[in-house]
């Protein structure tokens, strides 16, 4: 990207397409040339599409939080999986991220509930039992009537730290843990996974 400057000399702001490419780098995956050609086509082809995204990413921003029992995002206080009766109450899925529930309705037919962690313990990265929601799990934990708490945290090395310290907490309340079995690779991530091998994981898990 060229420098340029004003006639005093003084160092001149970025243009705002400039502005524009550098943050369509901020998605996954996206580097210069992907976020050049995305912000051409939005500008040369499609800028109605450009501001109808913009507008939703706007929205998303400043109402989208987290439901309040299960860390999934939600604009509402509870979310639609919590809220939903027909759900069985008495199991609890708790994934790694908001993907991986997404994943698992697609791929499977669970239809207990859920809770997400967005993240793994890394005590290195400043990732501990706060950052993860665990005091929130530790009270469900208490409060409702959980006979199984499901653990589909990825079989990633901080997965499975993350894993053995849910297994314990829920071994203190006397309610049995399962794990994901056959089918998730060691060092996979669940988002990444088909959906026919996370079927199998979910109808073989083993108790933890």
């Amino acid at each position: 990207m060229s420098v340029n400057y004003l006639d005093d000399g003084e160092l001149a702001p970025p243009s705002l397409l400039s502005l524009l490419i550098e943050s369509l780098q901020c998605l996954p995956g996206v580097g210069p040339k992907s976020a050049q050609r995305m912000a051409f086509h939005l500008l040369q082809r499609n800028r109605e599409g450009a501001k109808g995204l913009a507008d939703a990413l706007n929205r998303a921003i400043d109402e989208i939080g987290h439901c309040k029992n299960c860390r999934i995002f939600t604009e509402h206080e509870s979310c639609s999986i919590c809220l939903d009766a027909s759900r069985v109450r008495t199991k609890i899925c708790v994934v790694e991220n908001p993907a991986d529930v997404f994943t698992i309705e697609k791929s499977t037919d669970y239809k207990g509930l859920y809770f997400v962690l967005m993240g793994s313990l890394s005590p290195l990265d400043g990732i501990g039992p706060q950052e993860l929601g665990l005091p929130i799990l530790e009270r469900r934990f208490s409060e409702e009537a959980v006979d199984e708490v499901i653990l589909a945290t990825n079989s990633t090395v901080e997965g499975e730290v993350t894993a053995h310290v849910l297994n314990e907490m829920a071994a203190k309340q006397g309610i049995k843990t399962t794990r994901l079995a056959q089918g998730v690779p060691v060092g996979g991530e669940l988002e990444f996974v088909d959906q026919n091998t996370i079927a199998q994981a979910f109808a073989s898990r083993k108790t933890y």
